[in-house]
């Protein structure tokens, strides 16, 4: 590991004044479960680390009826996911945080460092770059091994997949996060916080060099009926192959509103109007299910070797809805038939 500056600031604003205006010479440690791997593996190479984890103001959580879910982003994952709170309001949430990593990563990875995680993209993680592309323009991964990547918004020139399994269940949820700067703060749609960078000088976040995301809130539950259906290939810890998560809200068994996002099918966490649509106004059985999740899944291109990720999403997704609409279906995680 290279040598590097080592910053402890006391609070968020001494934080923030530490940022620079350019990528790469400053990194932020939070949980530090994605940063440390990335600098031993000279992916990146800060000169100053920025640690975060005295700031007792972003290290909070709270759970309301009225104002919502409201957390800050240093609070770790196995205890918003065991908080009696969001259990009962949020449990897709609850469940897909259980879900993630291992126990031992839970304890120690942020919701913040969660959302702004790098891609777990093999090209990207043996330093060929963030779009993988080779010295004659050509993308790497369109000619060599793509079993894992983008099915959806894969049009170039990126191709890795969004790597959090919990920010498609934030954006089903409506999340807004707040993220803070030199001069201000703003806040915006978690939705809209992903992108697809289109060159090397992009980042996959809507967010600065001198920003820091600080919190996460997500509104108070609507009484909508919400699940998270996940499949991987093994039962332990793995990646998963592809994410659904559902939000109904129904009247007289009649969904009046759909709320539908994939993961680690594209580069950002894919909302799927085209279902949402297709739902409303549906009473809900097998064969609408089933036809929601082939409108979800009507874009989806193959890449050479990852055709097989339409169809495990596309199964994925049907047995969210309906499990969110309350029927049975066989548990998540194992892969597919």
């Amino acid at each position: 590991m290279n040598p590097f500056v080592y910053l402890s600031p006391a609070d968020q604003d001494s934080a923030v004044a530490l940022l620079e205006n350019q990528w790469g010479n400053t990194e932020i440690l939070a949980g530090g479960t994605d940063l440390i791997a990335l600098m031993k593996d000279d992916i990146v190479t800060p000169s100053r680390v920025l640690n975060i984890k005295k700031i007792a103001a972003l290290n909070t959580l709270a759970v309301d009826q009225k104002a919502g879910l409201q957390v800050g982003c240093l609070v770790r994952l196995d205890e918003i996911a065991r908080d009696a709170g969001v259990l009962q309001s949020y449990p897709a949430l609850a469940r897909a945080i259980a879900d993630a990593a291992s126990p031992q990563i839970r304890n120690m990875a942020t919701i913040g460092g969660n959302l702004c995680q790098r891609p777990r993209c093999w090209y990207f993680r043996n330093g060929y770059g963030l779009l993988a592309i080779d010295s004659s323009g050509k993308s790497l991964v369109l000619q060599g091994d793509n079993r894992y990547h983008a099915i959806l918004g894969n049009s170039g020139p990126a191709y890795f997949v969004s790597p959090s399994t919990i920010a498609p269940v934030l954006v089903a949820l409506g999340a807004t996060v707040t993220i803070t700067g030199p001069k201000n703060s703003r806040t915006i749609a978690l939705e809209s916080f992903f992108r697809a960078p289109s060159s090397e000088q992009e980042r996959e976040h809507d967010l600065e060099p001198n920003e820091l995301l600080t919190s996460v809130h997500v509104p108070p539950p609507d009484g909508s009926a919400t699940a998270y259906y996940e499949v991987r290939q093994k039962h332990g810890f793995d990646w998963p192959v592809a994410t659904a998560t559902v939000a109904l809200s129904t009247i007289a068994k009649k969904v009046t509103a759909a709320s539908i996002v994939l993961g680690h099918v594209a580069p950002t966490p894919w909302r799927s109007r085209e279902a949402e649509n297709l739902l409303t106004g549906q009473t809900l059985d097998e064969s609408i299910a089933a036809s929601a999740s082939e409108a979800a899944l009507k874009p989806a291109k193959s890449l050479g070797q990852n055709g097989y990720k339409i169809q495990v999403a596309k199964v994925a997704l049907k047995r969210a809805i309906l499990q969110a609409a309350g029927f049975d279906v066989p548990p998540s995680h194992p892969a597919l038939a």
